[in-house]
């Protein structure tokens, strides 16, 4: 196919990979999408599967965030245009990636390659590439492909691989269907048979690695202050006064509130404040989201408890770029976005909050997306009971973002069997059972608290025991051996 119908045909089709993912979970038009995807590349030259692969990305990357549109031009006040040409070029710089790993798998894939061959090459690179953007410039795996699969047969593999062990698994399935396309003979008959065995393998396999630590009852707030009031002097005296209302009238054992939802260093408050907080927490335990710091030392995006058996807070570690931390040159550019409190220092520890024989694990907003970080708080012992997402998404709207960071939340579920509670400010506020379902939400945009019960569970999966003793490199181990051999392979030819 010539590259003004294939170019065309690419953007279409990471159109579709997007909506694989949440709100829509169309898990299958995944497959199709990298089936398609490994046809167009499968074959052709290193500088057409480039381009195919980086154009796949742009639009795949372009429409999956394009909501980070709403943070620069609504609340950074970036003039339209400038706006939409920032989020592009994001999406491009994260498409090269994938240009760069379909090249080199065009490379190392000579025209009469057999097939088990190509589908693993393929894999490997576009695994190479998810593990690329996952981890390197601190990471960015929003919507990395192993996600689409929270439904589906893909989903039982989750205690056992993890996203980026399904998102391999994803891609040898889906270049095994692009193979098959062309038409089947007696050499595909294999790899066709190894994507049906990929599939229904995972249907067979254990599932239970934790057992229960009994119910507890959560409340969780959403307050929905709007985005460009939450920082208003003129306003935050009405907004703490809503959110103390709020905090007053929950019923759970204990209560979670969102990621920074005192926008104000916690020594600010005023003593009255802090008061009610505290007779709260004389009947349930409460975490807070506010500031910790000093202008000297940087302020910390933390969880305050109150009411627990010890003092206790939770600093936020994994920052998120731009927002929370500033990339070395380009202070210019987050100081025209007007970011409160946007160069912060990192919290130091990962201890849990115990409450009613239950052991919390706070995760701030963009850090669940890491599981690697902080796997050694579900394995052992003293492992987690239950983990806590604590979240402000209003800087990006409500259209897809919430969704799709709940499918990430439910992802987590799965890989480590614990039920997630999420606590957020304008949503997705919701409770996640370790099975990954989704238990009770509040609609977005709407001021409320969720009233919830959980079962906590300890154990740790076969997935949290080697990540914790070996981090992402067996994936990496992987990678490396297979394009080795690949390489091997073209050299003797």
């Amino acid at each position: 196919m010539r590259l003004r119908f294939a170019g065309p045909l690419a953007l279409l089709v990471g159109l579709a990979h997007t909506a694989a993912f949440a709100p829509l979970e169309a898990w299958y038009l995944q497959l199709f999408a990298l089936a398609l995807l490994a046809r167009l590349t499968l074959g052709a030259t290193p500088r057409r599967a480039a381009c195919l692969g980086g154009l796949f990305g742009l639009s795949w990357l372009g429409s999956g965030v394009w909501w980070i549109h709403v943070s620069l031009h609504q609340f950074g006040h970036l003039p339209w245009l400038l706006s939409a040409i920032a989020v592009l070029a994001l999406a491009a710089f994260l498409a090269c990636y994938y240009a760069a790993t379909m090249a080199l798998a065009a490379w190392l894939l000579p025209a009469g390659a057999r097939p088990i061959r190509r589908i693993t090459v393929w894999a490997a690179c576009w695994l190479l590439a998810e593990l690329g953007r996952a981890t390197l410039l601190t990471g960015f795996p929003w919507l990395a492909s192993g996600y689409a699969h929270t439904v589906g047969p893909l989903a039982a593999w989750a205690p056992w691989v993890g996203v980026y062990g399904i998102t391999a698994l994803a891609a040898l399935s889906a270049a095994a269907l692009g193979l098959a396309s062309t038409g089947l003979s007696l050499q595909l008959w294999r790899p066709v048979a190894l994507m049906a065995l990929v599939l229904a393998l995972g249907t067979q396999l254990p599932q239970d690695f934790s057992v229960s630590t009994g119910n507890l009852r959560v409340s969780l707030l959403q307050p929905n202050v709007r985005q460009d009031q939450k920082f208003d002097r003129e306003l935050m005296d009405a907004n703490l006064e809503r959110l103390a209302l709020q905090i007053e009238s929950a019923q759970g054992q204990v209560i979670v509130t969102p990621e920074s939802v005192v926008p104000l260093p916690l020594d600010y408050l005023d003593a009255v404040f802090l008061h009610r907080m505290e007779r709260v927490a004389q009947q349930r335990p409460l975490l807070l989201g506010s500031f910790l710091g000093n202008e000297r030392v940087g302020y910390v995006n933390s969880l305050v408890g109150f009411g627990g058996p010890q003092a206790y807070d939770y600093g936020k570690r994994h920052l998120l770029p731009f927002g929370e931390f500033i990339p070395l040159g380009f202070h210019w550019f987050v100081s025209a976005l007007q970011i409160p409190l946007d160069d912060q220092a990192r919290g130091q520890h990962q201890r849990s909050f115990e409450v009613a024989g239950q052991r919390l694990r706070p995760l701030i907003c963009y850090e669940d997306l890491f599981g690697e970080d902080f796997v050694g708080s579900v394995v052992g012992k003293q492992s987690a009971t239950v983990l806590v997402n604590a979240s402000n998404l209003a800087w990006f709207g409500t259209l897809m973002v919430q969704d799709q960071h709940l499918q990430f939340s439910q992802m987590r579920a799965l890989e480590f069997q614990r039920p997630v509670v999420r606590s957020t400010n304008t949503g997705a506020t919701a409770a996640v059972d370790y099975r990954g379902r989704v238990s009770a939400r509040l609609a977005p945009a709407v001021a409320g608290v969720l009233e919830a019960e959980v079962e906590g569970r300890s154990g740790s999966t076969p997935y949290a025991r080697w990540l914790q003793a070996f981090g992402l490199w067996p994936l990496w181990l992987a990678i490396a051996i297979v394009l080795g051999w690949a390489g091997w392979l073209r050299r003797a030819s």
